[in-house]
């Protein structure tokens, strides 16, 4: 089989949804000799921030002389950005080749993330990495990527999202979170409200797991001269995170958070390589500024605290106008997405993505009208931003924003990119 051809197939899995548990992930792995188990695994889950968090360790411990694979979901453009070792994404061959070899043992009505869950693992075994970066898909309890006994669990801000699949409140979706963390293993935390800090505290005190909350045992906080760390052991000042956006110090810290303690657990790390590695991270799609007169701004800002956050970080960037692209997925709750950000804004260009999932951008348009903004409906994420850079003086700023999937296909457009639209 092609690589399209592989593609095409694990794809179409997706179109059979989810299926909670981990009977099928568990079945795979062990026909494949286990190499979840062969890896030392650092687990990442929460509702914003955990790619950040995650491109933030790992070039802390690449920086530091690791092999590090990153696992994450889902890609912007390109199906091989899931996988990626030291910041190199998996080749098309050798998905093609651990594709075929880990179909071949999946039980019946595998699904797609289990079936990329399995290649990423295999991958990293074969390729000898040392630690292993494991983003969850949806939750963290019935995750694929829970498979695996991880040595360390990060925690990102929960927040109301995926509310069909996790649960109605925040200490529903806190609980399914929760479900990474392992008995006796250590677990950072990112600021939470007080209902899912909650559910956390006690899971990891039931399964005595040592636990590091941000604003308890390591904070951070910005200064003039960049993000200031005061960590479990260390401290750090004047860091200037390579991810743009002020709500990056958090994830920032955490991830420092995380490296503190995995130098106490058999990978020693550098001060100095702390700072640099959060320095030198980068991750598309994440407070991303490409072009130039006009600059267009992408950011994967996807639920209502998504949106919250960026508003906050538009604050310190400069602009005449503010030029709205936005594209949202169906089950989002698009209202709350975007209101924070309509008091900034100019203009708005309604836009559908290449998805099954996105809401037509007629019926985005119609909301935003409601809202009293002024707006086109684009139609096309390509449309869009033709249509926002006609209008743009040199001195505006386009946004991009509502969805990875928005941004990911706009990322592609803008840099000439080959854009693989289909996601599980």
């Amino acid at each position: 089989m092609t690589y399209q051809e592989i593609l095409a197939h694990i794809y179409g899995l997706g179109r059979f949804g989810m299926k909670p548990g981990l009977e099928r992930i568990t079945a795979l792995l062990h026909a494949l000799g286990n190499p979840q188990e062969r890896t030392a695994n650092v687990h990442v889950a929460g509702t914003n921030g955990k790619g950040s968090t995650a491109a933030f360790l790992a070039a802390i411990l690449t920086n530091s002389g690791y092999r590090v694979g990153l696992f994450t979901s889902p890609h912007l453009s390109r199906f091989t950005e899931r996988i990626r070792i030291n910041g190199t994404e998996i080749g098309e061959e050798e998905v093609v080749v651990l594709a075929q070899r880990v179909m071949a043992a999946a039980p019946e009505s595998t699904t797609f993330f289990e079936i990329v869950s399995a290649m990423a693992w295999l991958y990293f075994l074969e390729e000898g990495v040392d630690l292993a970066i494991m983003e969850t898909g949806m939750g963290g309890r019935f995750d694929a990527t829970n498979a695996a006994t991880g040595i360390l669990s990060i925690i990102t801000p929960i927040s109301l999202d995926h509310c069909a699949y996790l649960g109605e409140t925040l200490a529903d979706i806190a609980f399914e979170k929760a479900g990474i963390v392992k008995p006796e293993r250590p677990v950072v935390l990112s600021a939470q409200t007080d209902e899912a800090r909650n559910v956390v505290e006690r899971h990891c005190l039931e399964l005595a797991s040592p636990l590091f909350h941000l604003g308890r045992e390591f904070s951070a906080e910005w200064e003039n001269d960049g993000l200031a760390y005061c960590g479990i052991g260390i401290e750090l000042r004047g860091i200037k995170p390579g991810i743009a956006g002020r709500y990056q110090g958090e994830n920032a810290a955490c991830a420092l958070a995380a490296a503190e303690i995995l130098g106490g657990s058999g990978f020693p790390l550098a001060g100095e390589s702390l700072k640099i590695g959060i320095e030198q991270a980068f991750w598309p799609g994440r407070m991303e500024t490409v072009g130039d007169a006009p600059r267009i701004l992408l950011d994967g800002a996807h639920n209502p605290a998504g949106g919250r956050a960026l508003a906050h970080a538009l604050q310190d960037v400069p602009r005449e106008r503010l030029l709205l692209v936005a594209g949202v997925m169906a089950d989002k709750d698009a209202e709350g997405i975007f209101s924070p950000l309509l008091p900034l804004t100019d203009r708005v260009f309604a836009v559908s993505p290449a998805i099954e999932r996105a809401l037509p951008s007629d019926q985005l348009a119609r909301l935003f009208v409601a809202l009293g903004m002024d707006v086109t409906d684009s139609g096309t994420v390509a449309a869009g931003i033709g249509q926002a850079m006609h209008e743009a003086r040199p001195n505006d700023l386009i946004l991009v924003c509502g969805s990875l999937y928005t941004v990911g296909e706009a990322r592609a457009i803008i840099r000439g990119e080959r854009f693989e639209p289909f996601r599980g």
